[in-house]
């Protein structure tokens, strides 16, 4: 992963906060100073928290499990699908559904029907059917799938979220924390960092920001990925030596 320097984080806008007035004081050990009416973020704590949130993340890959990442906010979402999809991971823009993580049974039936939905389009028997009856099937799929479809694929509890705008995906947020699920998030001088175990200190709303540090967290989670395919090589690796091994000693007696 080439290593975000200081300059990067200044040149995205990263250290820009929100209005003095507007701030939440948990964040004070995040606050460089005050200009202008604005607080401005401490950039060296943002990649002192980017790198521990990097390590984390990595192990948590490694280990084969999924980071499920939520951003619904305008100047984020399109970039955080893309970056979880390319990274084959669960993601949620559009809209946050009460119960996502809490009710996730439920979620999986709805899943399920997406899918069964999926599978009757195909079919003749979809051919078949009045055009007001297929006009319906259609709209209840794309209806799901704007919602459901970046978990598609879910067939278990994330073993961590990713988000974007702590203050906005707050359910999310009180979902995982119910749950125990880990989360990292960018988090704004308007939020309080004590709601997620890992804090990246950050200005949460311009593009150039946001996209910097998502593509930054994505990079970690494509080295977890790497490592993971590089331990099982080497598990593999050392089976067939192991096989190969006790055939040679089979032969030699």
């Amino acid at each position: 992963m080439s290593k975000i320097e200081y300059k990067d984080l200044l040149d995205a806008g990263v250290h820009f906060g929100h209005l003095t007035r507007k701030w939440d004081p948990r964040m004070a050990p995040y606050i460089f100073m005050e200009k202008n009416g604005i607080h401005i973020i401490d950039l060296n704590k943002t990649l002192a928290c980017l790198e521990e949130a990097s390590n984390a993340v990595k192990q948590i890959v490694r280990s084969g499990k999924k980071i499920m990442f939520v951003a619904t906010k305008k100047q984020a979402k399109d970039l955080v699908a893309a970056e979880a999809q390319r990274l084959n991971m669960p993601y949620v823009t559009e809209r946050w559904l009460g119960g996502m993580l809490t009710n996730f049974a439920t979620i999986r039936k709805s899943l399920k029907k997406m899918s069964s939905l999926e599978k009757l389009m195909k079919e003749d028997a979809y051919k078949n059917l009045a055009k007001k009856e297929r006009l319906m099937v259609s709209r209840d799929k794309e209806k799901m799938e704007s919602v459901l479809g970046g978990i598609a694929d879910l067939s278990r509890l994330p073993a961590a979220l990713f988000v974007v705008d702590i203050k906005r995906e707050h359910i999310a947020i009180a979902e995982a924390q119910k749950l125990g699920i880990p989360v990292f998030a960018l988090v704004d001088t308007n939020s309080n960092p004590n709601e997620v175990e890992f804090p990246i200190p950050a200005n949460d709303d311009a593009f150039k920001s946001v996209s910097l540090l998502v593509k930054a967290f994505g990079a970690a989670i494509e080295e977890g990925l790497s490592e993971r395919k590089r331990d099982k090589d080497d598990a593999k690796l050392s089976e067939e030596e192991e096989a190969k091994r006790a055939v040679d000693a089979e032969t030699q007696e």
